[in-house]
């Protein structure tokens, strides 16, 4: 079975009010925007779990990942909970299997043993509920209360399911077996000689949000930060280049590597990014099931927070700072304002980015030039999420919202920040402000980096 997998099709309509200019749709052209999404990205979720047969879909194709039908079931459990229970105040649909798809209650590599809906009734459930949610959305006042103000609730499980979209995208790339989704391949680079490495000034710049009205609690509030002048990479590091590394015996010399990071690599046995392998003098990669010589003008995949650290020693340079990320993805000099996306404040289209699995790969490194953002740089915005360097921590001023488990648990040195989505990864997930963290050993996720550095001594005159 072949899926063509989707495509999203909403940058392609007439221009109309982005996300951030919700308060302009008025309360039914809200209603409308957000039923749109609603439908949009549930059949996103239909193309990754109906293009698989049941055994596919309740088998575990890694300890890392739940099965697919979990993230179905667990899809609609949340937008029961929040929206069918909470918002609309109705009566629980399944309250019986609420523990069951609680994330926190069993670790994913414990999940199949659970006695856990099958694929017809997860898809019987999570229609069942869906339509509920279309019907109190057409009677449910959006205002006098924090969760429903410009709809965010409803935004919030928009985003919530197409997170585990990607996550089940992630799944597919780890599952055995015969290719099951296609995808148009990305547009392909210009001619045009970029720079390696772009300036960013030094200087104040504001950070976060307080106004984008779906934005999640970690990426509020708004705050003033001064970051140093720095270089950072016009484009995200590509295979041709961490071949060199792996070549050059970076995964042998713990020189490179910090002390955990290199503790990681001794214990997992790294000696190439996921799902890189040998083919005599050159490299293959395993993607979506197609076995494929290495692509070396796109970013690196599939590498994890230490591997990330330990090229850019190698290469003499270092991972920008989150802060140092946004900046360079948001700030516009001329204005002094930061931006939603590097491109502006208009809704990414598919001129800018690549978002939304329109694609099932990178694009190759220095494509995208209407998506460049202020300083030059490129591809801030989808192909890879990248790592920072930066601990997830709370801004000034974090209120958790609403509950604690989105944010609050994870805050501390033990996960490292990414920014800036991947092709996986779709718009109304994604913006300019918008935070992921991992662990740094995960490699499974649509993993890659950047460099930056800090000026040297009289360089910049």
């Amino acid at each position: 079975m072949t899926t063509r997998s989707q495509a999203g099709t909403e940058s392609q309509d007439a221009p109309r009010p982005g996300r951030g200019d919700l308060a302009e749709l008025g309360v039914e052209g809200l209603r409308s925007r957000v039923a749109e999404e609603l439908v949009r990205t549930r059949e996103r979720s239909e193309v990754l779990t109906g293009s698989v047969d049941d055994d596919d879909l309740t088998r575990q194709h890694s300890p890392l990942m739940s099965p697919l039908v979990w993230d179905l079931a667990h899809i609609g459990s949340q937008e029961e909970l929040w929206l069918v229970r909470d918002v609309g105040g109705a009566e629980a649909i399944r309250p019986d299997i609420d523990d069951l798809y609680d994330a926190f209650q069993h670790p994913r590599r414990d999940r199949p043993q659970l006695p856990l809906l099958g694929p017809a009734e997860a898809r019987s459930y999570v229609g069942e509920v869906r339509t509920k949610v279309l019907d109190l959305l057409d009677r449910t006042p959006l205002e006098g209360r924090r969760l429903v103000e410009q709809a965010f609730a409803f935004g919030m499980i928009v985003q919530h399911e197409q997170q585990h979209d990607e996550t089940m995208l992630a799944t597919h790339q780890l599952r055995k077996g015969p290719p099951v989704l296609t995808a148009d391949d990305p547009p392909a680079a210009g001619a045009e000689a970029l720079p390696a490495e772009v300036l960013v000034p030094g200087g104040p710049f504001t950070m976060g949000t307080s106004t984008e009205p779906w934005a999640l609690d970690n990426e509020r509030p708004a705050h003033p930060v001064h970051v140093p002048d720095f270089l950072i990479d016009t484009t995200p590091v590509t295979n041709a280049a961490y071949r060199r590394f792996v070549e050059g015996g970076g995964y042998d010399q713990p020189r490179w590597w910090s002390e955990e990071g290199w503790a990681y690599r001794q214990h997992a046995e790294l000696t190439a990014p996921r799902f890189w392998r040998r083919d005599g003098d050159g490299w293959l990669r395993r993607r979506f099931g197609h076995v494929e010589p290495l692509p070396p003008d796109e970013p690196v995949l599939h590498v994890s927070f230490h591997e990330a650290e330990a090229y850019a020693r190698w290469a003499g340079k270092r991972l920008p700072t989150e802060q140092e990320w946004e900046k360079a993805a948001r700030h516009d000099p001329r204005t002094g304002r930061s931006l939603r996306y590097p491109w502006g404040d208009g809704d990414p289209g598919p001129e800018h980015a690549n978002l939304g699995q329109r694609h099932l790969r990178p694009a190759a490194a220095g494509a995208y030039p209407l998506g460049a953002a202020p300083c030059g740089a490129r591809q801030l915005i989808g192909d890879v999420w990248e790592w920072t360097s930066s601990d997830f921590l709370p801004y000034p001023g974090f209120g958790a919202f609403p509950y604690r488990e989105y944010s609050e648990v994870f805050f501390g040195p033990g996960h490292k920040v990414l920014r800036g989505g991947s092709f996986g990864t779709d718009a109304a997930a994604c913006r300019g402000t918008f935070r992921n963290w991992d662990l740094p050993i995960r490699r499974q996720i649509f993993s890659g980096f950047r460099c930056a550095r800090t000026p040297r001594p009289g360089e910049l005159g």
